[in-house]
């Protein structure tokens, strides 16, 4: 929990949201409620036909489950919150932020399995191994955002309680504390490394074997069908990671850049990671056709 003492300002935190102009708060107002039923129904749909349709009990369509899970985690619309809400809020979007990061990790070494251990692919990726994996991915990200959260939480909060940003993230957090905050931020910087770079690297590796392969594929429609698969993964990977390194392991850019910076990771990318990954593709979408025939 946040520290509260004698000098702490009332006991409350601000989040002043995106803009300061009255125009596009009414306009975010209209909007984000949309973005947010949009992200809720997007991944809950996903989810269902995943369960529903034996032939998608895949390890891709089980890892895909698991990271619609974590979007449905990334979106809050209270502007007045209390330090004990606002540091509930900073753990556990840090807890389903790294869990993703680790998913995302997950799903490009089983997409690298698939294609370039194709024959190995059903003794490799059983059942037992997708659920170690899910597992370790949530396990990992509950212990690497209790890094960043205990070094956020721990720091005193005896000024402003004007938070620049629409949610409680450790960065625009540091800003209002009343101490030094280098230690914090290195603790942080690290967390970034675990949890962003050493999946990245992960990601590229695997993406290296997998664009070797399949330039070696003799079948055109082959090498077709591997890109749109993976080059979905790819996309919201990128996304993902571009926009939460930015964040959190570049220097600080102005208030209005980090914002916007955000909204891509924290509610952009859960809103188009259904479509992104599995709305397009063949399988999911003749699920779906089936519901209403």
């Amino acid at each position: 929990m946040m520290r509260q003492t004698n000098q702490t300002q009332g006991t409350e935190f601000l989040l002043l949201g995106l803009s300061d102009d009255q125009h596009t708060q009414q306009l975010l107002f209209v909007l984000f409620p949309g973005v947010y039923l949009v992200t809720v129904l997007g991944n809950l749909l996903l989810m269902f036909l995943v369960q529903i349709d034996s032939q998608l009990h895949t390890p891709m369509y089980f890892f895909l489950c698991n990271l619609s899970l974590t979007d449905l985690s990334l979106l809050s619309r209270k502007k007045v919150i209390s330090f004990t809400r606002c540091a509930a809020q900073l753990l556990l979007f840090l807890i389903f932020g790294c869990t993703q990061c680790a998913h995302l990790a997950v799903m490009s070494y089983d997409r690298y399995v698939a294609i370039c251990n194709t024959l190995h692919y059903p003794s490799i990726m059983t059942w037992r191994v997708c659920v170690q994996l899910a597992v370790g991915s949530w396990t990992s990200g509950i212990l690497v955002s209790e890094v960043g959260s205990t070094f956020t939480q721990r720091l005193p909060y005896r000024g402003s309680n004007n938070i620049a940003h629409f949610f409680c993230e450790a960065p625009a957090l540091l800003i209002l504390a009343s101490t030094d905050t280098r230690t914090s931020e290195i603790a942080i910087f690290f967390m970034g490394i675990v949890i962003l770079l050493i999946p990245v690297s992960l990601i590229l590796v695997s993406y290296g074997h997998i664009i070797v392969t399949v330039v070696r594929m003799k079948s055109a429609a082959g090498r077709l069908k591997a890109f749109s698969t993976c080059g979905s993964h790819l996309m919201g990977a990128i996304f993902f990671y571009g926009s939460a390194i930015v964040t959190y392991m570049t220097p600080k850019a102005s208030k209005e850049q980090e914002k916007l910076v955000s909204v891509f990771y924290a509610v952009v990318t859960p809103m188009l990671n259904p479509l992104i990954y599995s709305l397009r593709n063949k399988d999911v979408k003749g699920t779906l056709l089936g519901i209403f025939h």
